[in-house]
């Protein structure tokens, strides 16, 4: 099969072969990319629900006045990063 890039595709090409990654490579990678986003497409239809329910748990504790302040946000979202580097 023949493809046609992009200049834009042709340049992350170009930058990945002066790493020392080959043109299989970056398609592998991409692909897995690809492969990652339909999964996590999936999972989201599959939990639709449970995503609103959040959503909407969430919207009430803001009418409520239940608001976390921005330091407090950072805090608990690199907590939540090193605890899965961890895992």
């Amino acid at each position: 099969m023949i493809l046609e890039l992009k200049p834009a595709q042709q340049r992350v090409l170009d930058r990945a072969a002066r790493s020392g990654m080959s043109p299989e490579e970056v398609l592998d990678q991409a692909f897995a990319v690809i492969h990652e986003q339909h999964r996590n497409a999936d999972w989201m239809l599959g939990e639709r629900d449970a995503i609103a329910a959040r959503i909407e748990e969430g919207f009430a504790q803001a009418e409520r006045g239940e608001l976390v302040d921005a330091e407090q946000v950072v805090s608990i979202l690199q907590d939540r990063r090193a605890k899965r580097r961890i895992a």
